[in-house]
């Protein structure tokens, strides 16, 4: 079974995930994506959580970005993971989005969690990395989130990996964890329960009310990114859906906590 902690609230079950939106790599289009001023950007929406992605790169760096290669989100180029944290964090990660942007770097780990505490939003933190990688990201992830977060219930780690998420359960079984999929496997369950996981994360593209209704009987949280119009998850809520995660919190600014 999985755990009975709550984000947000506490271990007995009496509150619900307390946020229906999640900012997607902060607010990816208010801002550009999985920066400072992305994370930014989701609070000053109304966002009270944030996804961000975390990339390993040469040396055991730690940054928030996505992509595999530099070229699409920053004036750098190469191959993201044989980057050098001196090279990476001297990136220009604005310029391509807009003007009013220039000279916005990319972040890293650290800098993003004490950004993100300050502001007082809780995190969805996605490990991504080569599958070779997992035995040195995520130690590395674990330590930093133990050493510089301290709310259990504002943090959750998600990833597509699960053997990434294998690993973060067996240094630390009380953070909560999710699964994320884009299609959702048969064995979705078996999954899950290997992990005592939290929720399941999906593109709500490829969701079935078939599905979202197994996830929800089963006793987990159910999340689904990445959705930028309302009326795309409008069936979704009474499926079960617990949060959309979105480029843009403006957009469910009807569903946002003042």
């Amino acid at each position: 079974m999985q755990k009975d902690h709550i984000l947000g609230g506490n271990v007995s079950g009496e509150k619900v995930l307390n946020t229906k939106v999640m900012g997607h790599r902060g607010a990816a289009l208010l801002a550009p994506e999985n920066t400072l001023s992305s994370i930014r950007a989701a609070a000053a929406a109304g966002a009270t959580w944030v996804e961000i992605d975390v990339y390993l790169i040469a040396e055991g760096g730690l940054v928030i970005f996505h992509d595999d290669t530099l070229e699409r989100c920053t004036n750098g180029e190469g191959v993201t993971r044989e980057a050098q944290l001196s090279y990476v964090t001297e990136l220009d990660a604005g310029v391509k989005f807009s003007a009013d942007f220039v000279g916005e770097k990319v972040p890293t780990l650290l800098e993003a969690l004490h950004c993100i505490q300050s502001l007082g939003l809780g995190l969805n933190l996605e490990i991504k990395h080569d599958s070779a990688d997992v035995e040195t990201i995520v130690p590395a992830v674990m330590d930093m989130l133990k050493a510089h977060w301290a709310d259990n219930d504002k943090l959750m780690i998600s990833s597509f990996n699960h053997a990434a998420l294998q690993m973060s359960y067996e240094i630390d079984s009380d953070r909560h964890l999710a699964q994320l999929y884009e299609d959702i496997p048969a064995h979705w369950q078996e999954e899950l329960e290997n992990i005592k996981a939290y929720s399941l994360n999906c593109d709500y593209s490829r969701l079935t009310q078939v599905q979202a209704l197994a996830v929800k009987a089963a006793g987990y949280k159910l999340l689904c990114y990445t959705a930028n119009n309302p009326q795309a998850v409008e069936s979704h809520w009474a499926w079960g859906m617990d949060a959309v995660i979105t480029d843009d919190p403006t957009k469910f600014a009807f569903l946002l906590v003042p």
